[in-house]
């Protein structure tokens, strides 16, 4: 490696080629005199155009093969252990910058230890900038199969005439950089006013600001390489590993020619982006309340431009497809029509919003839903591409990134990242020191103890290392943990050991399997005493479903009711995670509702089976501090055994309530297609009023017997939740249920049943009953097919718009009795 040195202020000066001066574009290869061509591109070596200078940096050139498009230019680098400086001249207005960088090793520098700092002109663009550390954590956060190995930053900046661009490294440590590119803009691509979300316009003073590419997506088509968009050579990404639902919209095509509404959107996209979409409509699955929606992970405290790209593909008429557009949860347009906007079909239309973003939010949404209240025909929503970006405040576009072991993303203000890391870490290296020494002498207990252990699996890690669920469990219930095969005091159960539970799956005989899920397999077994059991088995090869396997332990170990379904005990011996359930041996209520050769079930044993799963969930919404939430409300997680009482089941995805100051619990969206509450789905505010929702959903398909899903029916048919709704309150549920049904149950007990059901579907929250409200209407549903059958039904019935006021106290004093009885039985 060579280092040359210097007397006077690091300068570097590029001269244009002529053929640069053509295409207005400046191409360096940095850390080489090679010239190197791309995509049909000549990228120039830094040292090529030197002017009686030299630089105070070394060169180094990479052995390996980087995997991208840019391979060959990634083969060299431009290392700086002290300021470097490039200067270029004769932009003359606005342009995108762009910085790639792909670490590899340096000889005697470790580019995992490297950090830095880029200045363009005036504008801080990085500060303590680690390469490697970001490029994990978009690999973590991409969600993609793709591995990247490089990075590009790209920027925009206007009005330059001269761009000196300072690296600069941190202290103690260096930089580097393989590539700078700088294409200039003949137009300017941003307006100076946009609407801002949820208000009036806003000037964006974009003279004295500079602008960061945060995302850039071609929604619904595929990725469009910078090859592709040949004047601004920008990269398009694919949408889908940003949805939190890839089905709520499918992709739509259109080959027809198509046309930018004004000759200065071609610097804007290129057609290539206006070619695809994403439509809700076509899915053919979703209900009309739910939204497209897209989640991003930005930097806190700074203001948002976000670009949608639109181009009606379909229609050829105004009012065929009319939707809203949601921006971190806020309106940001209603009544949005594209046909409208762009002035007809094949018209290639942005639109831009503008929304500044606290210092205590670090994503953002967006979502396009149905506008149901403009009357369109087609009420579903539509988006060919998608770009956010980053403006700067008071010079400042950086911001200081740290992570954590997992390559999730701890964010600082760089004004007071210096000294806030400098204690924080030597404070993190004291307590890690210290951790590091406990679970050492830990682990090596542990080895002691499990030194028969001969077969354990790679890529699982024991439960004991994740936060000791269930010696804390034991713990807080007054418990000590006993050697294997000895009774837990407190709720946790029996500790199995490995050998009984091979013993009682037949060493886990596939003809044994019942059940399959994210976290593995689930086994009948029967144990010593001749019991049936349900064995959980978590995959040794995967850590999905890990933290639903940890939560479900954990609520497990302080539920009890006889509506819900009890574990009896526990394995973590030699890296198995296992937990050991009561045997439910009618298996789940879906099973006899369709789609199996078991018996169908009588109106009255469904009734009883959505009672028993009413009064599950009302103790959980109830019967514990806070309340729990079970999130995945479905007739796959309620089972059934031999007397077909019904239980609820499979707790990992449950949420303790909100605390009681507050209304919802802020959370992810997760659970079931079909039966989420598209409320908590729009604003990811979870209460217990989305379990009743999804509840709602449940009762229709009691009633229909079929999947709340089925692409294969005609379009209003597909979802069962909107059909059956519609049809209850047109006032002809009757028409859609079950044929085994028919005539063997009562009109009005089916017509109150309707009733309970489509007040469980509301729109809104508010405007749902509680579980303990339903359940007191069902129990009233089951008396009036009970006195149906014995003649004696009167017309005397009761309102769900008007339950009665003792229905509540009812239903907690159903719960009681149930909890009381459960006590006794355990």
């Amino acid at each position: 490696m060579e280092k040359i040195h210097i007397m006077s202020l690091v300068f570097l000066v590029i001269i244009f080629t002529s053929e640069q001066a053509q295409s207005k574009a400046f191409l360096i290869n940095c850390g080489t005199n090679t010239t190197v061509t791309v995509d049909g591109r000549k990228w120039v070596g830094d040292l090529e155009t030197i002017t009686n200078l030299t630089l105070a940096a070394s060169s180094s050139q990479s052995a390996a093969t980087p995997d991208s498009s840019l391979a060959s230019l990634y083969k060299s680098a431009r290392i700086f252990t002290d300021v470097l400086n490039y200067t270029f001249q004769g932009i003359q207005g606005d342009c995108f910058l762009r910085l790639h960088f792909c670490p590899f090793p340096f000889q005697n520098f470790n580019v995992n230890h490297s950090s830095f700092t880029v200045i363009a002109n005036a504008l801080n663009l990085l500060s303590n900038f680690n390469v490697p550390a970001e490029i994990f954590h978009k690999n973590n956060y991409s969600n993609t199969n793709s591995t990247y190995s490089s990075l590009v930053r790209e920027y925009i900046l206007f009005n330059l005439d001269v761009l000196l661009l300072h690296f600069i490294p941190s202290k103690g440590s260096f930089g580097f950089i393989n590539a700078i590119e700088i294409v200039p803009l003949p137009d300017r691509i941003f307006a100076d006013s946009v609407n801002r979300v949820g208000g009036n316009e806003v000037n964006l003073n974009l003279t004295g600001r500079g602008i960061e590419t945060m995302y850039r997506l071609n929604v619904g088509g595929p990725q469009i390489k910078s090859s592709r968009d040949s004047d601004f050579w920008r990269m398009w990404e694919v949408d889908s590993s940003y949805m939190i639902t890839e089905n709520a919209g499918s992709e739509i095509r259109n080959g027809s020619n198509i046309t930018y509404v004004s000759s200065n959107d071609s610097s804007v996209a290129p057609l290539l982006v206006y070619e695809t979409a994403r439509a809700m409509s076509n899915t053919e699955v979703l209900e009309k309340r739910f939204n497209m929606s897209w989640k991003f992970e930005v930097n806190p405290n700074f203001d948002y431009l976000i670009r949608l790209h639109f181009c009606e593909l379909q229609y050829d008429k105004a009012n065929q497809r009319i939707f809203r557009i949601y921006i971190n949860n806020r309106s940001a347009a209603d009544n949005f029509d594209v046909y409208v906007q762009a002035g007809g079909k094949n018209r290639a239309y942005h639109q831009d919003y503008f929304d500044p973003v606290s210092s205590k939010i670090n994503t953002l949404w967006i979502q396009l839903g149905p506008d149901t209240a403009a009357g369109a025909s087609g009420t579903d929503a539509l988006l060919n591409g998608l770009e956010i970006f980053k403006l700067s405040r008071n010079g400042n576009l950086a911001y200081v990134e740290l992570f954590d072991s997992a390559g999730n993303s701890v964010k600082k203000s760089n004004s007071t990242i210096l000294w806030v890391g400098i204690v924080a870490g030597v404070a993190s290296v004291l307590v890690i020191g210290v951790i590091c020494a406990f679970l050492i002498c830990f682990c090596r207990n542990r080895r002691k103890e499990l030194s028969d252990t001969k077969d354990n699996a790679t890529g699982w890690r024991p439960l004991f290392l994740h936060g000791s669920v269930l010696s804390s469990i034991g713990k807080a219930k007054g418990g000590v943990q006993s050697s294997y095969g000895s009774i837990m005091p407190g709720r946790v159960g029996k500790r199995f050991t490995l050998a009984e539970i091979r013993a009682a799956t037949n060493n886990f005989d596939e003809s044994f399997v019942i059940g399959i899920g994210g976290f593995g397999k689930v086994y009948r077994g029967e144990i010593e005493d001749g019991t049936l059991v349900a064995i959980k088995r978590a995959n040794p090869q995967s850590e999905q479903g890990l933290a639903e396997f940890e939560t479900e332990i954990e609520m497990l170990s302080k539920l009890r009711h006889r509506h819900l379904v009890s574990m009896i005990g526990f394995c973590e011996e030699q890296n198995e995670m296992i937990l050991v359930y009561e045997y439910m041996g009618n298996g789940t209520l879906r099973s006899h509702l369709f789609g199996s050769d078991l018996p169908q079930l009588t109106w009255k044993q469904r009734l009883e089976a959505c009672i028993g799963a009413a009064r599950g969930l009302h103790y959980l919404h109830t019967g514990a501090d806070h309340g729990i939430i079970h999130r995945d409300v479905k007739t796959t997680n309620i089972l059934l055994d031999e007397n077909f009482v019904a239980k609820m089941s499979d707790f990992g995805l449950s949420k303790t309530g909100p605390a009681l100051d507050h209304t919802h619990v802020s959370t992810a969206v997760k659970g079931s297609f079909g039966y989420l509450d598209p409320e908590y789905f729009r604003r990811q505010q979870l209460t217990e009023k989305s379990d009743v929702y999804s509840f709602g959903v449940v009762l229709f398909e009691v009633v229909c017997a079929r999947a709340v899903i089925n692409p294969t029916l005609p379009k209003d048919q597909i979802n069962l939740a909107e059909w059956a709704l519609k049809l209850q309150q047109q006032g002809s549920l009757e028409t859609i249920i079950d044929s085994h049904l028919k005539g063997n149950y009562c009109p009005k007990s089916m017509k109150k049943f309707g009733e309970i059901a489509e007040k469980c579907l509301g729109d809104e929250g508010k405007n749902r009953p509680t579980m303990g409200e339903v359940l007191w209407h069902l129990e009233y549903v089951l008396q009036l097919h009970e006195a149906w059958v014995r003649g004696s039904v009167t017309d005397s019935s009761l309102s769900m718009s008007q339950p009665p006021e003792d229905a509540e106290e009812k239903g907690k004093q159903a719960l009681e009795e149930e909890s009381d009885r459960s006590q006794s039985d355990g």
